[in-house]
């Protein structure tokens, strides 16, 4: 199968559609290609999308933004986009199903993968909809403030998500996930901002629905289990820049794109969008990336079909 289009969006969170809202009211063809992962699915509710003070679930948000896209003539294809090559024309992208797709420009929106608590994935899931397990401080701690809150990984990362976190409630707790990497100074900082750091090796976590008990091991093979409200694991995220390195693109040490790379093409007609790039994982950065690089795609294809004023040329 081969499909051809004007312009190609890859991802249909909300960077993406977004992108392809703009590009179909620039009255470019648009298509959305997405393998349905997106991570803004998986929201039960959140509050701090403006304009929704009663909260908003992901898939509702999607949906509305989905219908918003294809109102003005948005197309959207359900695949997983294998690779991504930069040709004399545009690009190509290779499809999962083995079919291909033609495009003059590229809006790369894959988001995110969570690097997850290690869970059976219905109690996962469930956990999330339960409200006891969290990733993202940002988007959902002021819901939990005055909580027992526990942090699971003891290393900067989890120290600094901790201290973050003391923010909104005076019970907050730091767990090793496997070991303690925190040095003596380190702990200090913790123990003068009246953060609990548990000792231990984590040997299981169990959720249900009005809170979340974690049991640890001990050196001297003691065994303890605390309970808390919530719980949010923090081991980081892998950015979905494959696509991007494979066209030659580099990534910073984190994985992402630069910061900029909403704005400014390094290939011509190719920009990214969303948590893949450098910057804060929200939606409504997500949205704003995604219009600024629907719009920068548009003027590079108008600048290429001579459509704007000599001295009125875009510049990256």
């Amino acid at each position: 199968m081969a499909l051809d289009c004007e312009t190609l969006v890859i991802g249909a969170g909300p960077a993406g559609l977004t992108a392809a809202m703009y590009l179909a009211r620039y009255r470019r063809d648009v298509l959305v290609v997405h393998d349905g992962t997106a991570r803004a699915l998986r929201i039960p509710l959140t509050h701090n999308v403006p304009g929704f003070p009663e909260g908003v679930c992901g898939t509702d948000l999607l949906a509305r933004m989905t219908e918003h896209a294809t109102e003005y003539g948005a197309r959207l294809h359900k695949a997983l986009v294998t690779g991504l090559k930069r040709t004399a024309n545009g690009f190509t992208a290779q499809l999962d199903d083995g079919g291909a797709i033609t495009a003059r420009g590229v809006v790369l929106a894959t988001g995110i993968w969570l690097n997850e608590v290690d869970l059976p994935r219905e109690v996962h899931e469930q956990a999330i909809k339960d409200d006891v397990l969290r990733y993202c401080p940002i988007c959902d701690a002021y819901e939990h403030s005055g909580r027992e809150i526990a942090v699971l990984g003891a290393d900067l990362h989890g120290a600094a998500e901790a201290m973050f976190l003391r923010q909104y409630s005076d019970k907050v707790t730091l767990i090793p996930a496997w070991s303690d990497d925190l040095d003596a100074d380190q702990h200090h900082e913790l123990d003068d901002s009246d953060i609990t750091v548990l000792r231990g090796r984590v040997t299981a976590i169990e959720p249900d629905a009005d809170g979340i008990t974690v049991h640890l091991a001990g050196r001297d093979s003691t065994a303890s289990s605390h309970r808390f409200g919530i719980l949010y694991p923090a081991f980081g995220v892998t950015p979905r820049t494959d696509l991007a390195v494979k066209l030659g693109l580099e990534v910073n040490e984190d994985g992402r794109l630069g910061a900029l790379t909403h704005m400014k093409a390094e290939i011509p007609g190719f920009y990214a969008a969303g948590d893949i790039v450098e910057g804060l994982d929200q939606i409504s950065v997500a949205m704003g990336h995604g219009a600024v690089a629907a719009t920068k795609l548009h003027n590079y294809l108008r600048d290429e079909d001579d459509h704007v004023m000599s001295d009125q040329r875009p510049v990256d």
